[in-house]
């Protein structure tokens, strides 16, 4: 796996990410830290990242189940550490996974899988987050 990271100067911070699969995608920085706030921020991107990373993990799980799923959202908050360098200390997951007879324990299972098993981003960001989870399951 690779990427490359090209600065796009010189009156800001914005970045452009090149991933080995052959997307694109956009970083900046805040005003306040010289940035035109053009783009998410990096670290708003390893929070995304995360979050797709589980949320992949779930779906896929539930549906080799043979359960009707027809929608997933995990929603993530992180906070960070006061002083650089500034990790995340503690990452909450929301999940709220929509389907057809969804049975809730098969969604906790699920949710509980990536986090012990699957998702790399989830295992490395847990070395320095307290990781948490919460799972709503809604008929639809």
């Amino acid at each position: 796996m690779e990427c490359t990271i090209d600065w796009h100067g010189p009156d800001g911070m914005l970045f452009v990410a090149r991933t080995g699969s052959g997307h694109v995608t956009a970083m900046d920085g805040s005003p306040d830290g010289g940035g035109n706030d053009l783009a998410p921020r990096p670290m708003e991107m390893l929070l995304a990242g995360t979050g797709g990373c589980a949320a992949y993990d779930v779906v896929l799980i539930l549906k080799r189940g043979r359960h009707e799923v027809s929608h997933c959202r995990a929603k993530l908050t992180g906070e960070r550490a006061e002083t650089d360098p500034k990790v995340y200390t503690r990452i909450h997951f929301e999940f709220i996974v929509t389907g057809r007879n969804l049975p809730v324990p098969a969604v906790e299972r699920a949710v509980k899988l990536s986090h012990e098993k699957y998702c790399s981003a989830s295992a490395m960001l847990s070395k320095t987050a307290e990781i948490t989870h919460s799972v709503t399951v809604l008929e639809g």
